[in-house]
């Protein structure tokens, strides 16, 4: 993976409020959660959802989707997971 894309996603959720929304996200697995229930127990105002949401989406991090005036949000694993390994992938290699 291109250190950039990594640099990218890790700094979007190096926030806390986009740390916290993204750590939500993962909870609620691959059905994703709607962005009301994020914002109401996260205590967000929506606007502020809104932005870090977008920043999530633009790091890749998570996708949306619409069902009829309701939007979803879904984390994006195989990002997640190669963000992960980038960071493991060279782990103790020196002890060798």
């Amino acid at each position: 993976m291109d250190i950039e894309v990594v640099a990218k996603a890790l700094k979007e959720l190096g926030h806390p409020t986009r740390l916290a929304v993204f750590k939500r996200l993962v909870k609620s697995g691959e059905s994703g959660i709607s962005v009301g229930v994020v914002q109401e127990e996260l205590k967000v105002p929506s606007s502020t959802l809104s932005h870090h949401l977008a920043s999530l989406v633009s790091a890749g991090l998570i996708k949306q989707r619409r069902e009829g005036r309701v939007l979803y949000c879904v984390v994006e694993y195989e990002k997640l997971l190669s963000v992960i390994a980038f960071l493991q992938e060279e782990c103790c290699a020196d002890e060798q």
